[in-house]
């Protein structure tokens, strides 16, 4: 999983332990350790949302403002299918 930079360091932290992306399909497993510094995501759990399932706490939690600044990033390539990642960070 890849991150913008200004969420890296509160993941690092483990005050981000979400993240609500728009894929075609999951790009990620439960299980799987994805590197972010000097150590990995581990993910935890992958559920798929619907896109009014994107709540602004849900924003939040996720590093982000609200709705809109999520949406902003989220999206990547063609996809249309809200996921809900659930991560922990360890080194």
């Amino acid at each position: 999983m890849v991150f913008s930079k200004r969420l890296r360091e509160p993941i690092m932290r483990g005050e981000i332990t979400c993240s609500v992306r728009i894929w075609q399909s999951p790009r990620v497993k439960v299980g799987g350790r994805y590197p972010l510094g000097p150590g990995a995501v581990h993910v935890t759990g992958i559920r798929e949302i619907g896109l009014g399932g994107v709540t602004p706490e849900l924003a939040r939690e996720s590093g982000f403002e609200g709705v809109v600044d999520l949406l902003k990033i989220a999206k990547h390539g063609p996809g249309e299918r809200v996921y809900l990642v659930e991560f922990e960070y360890r080194d």
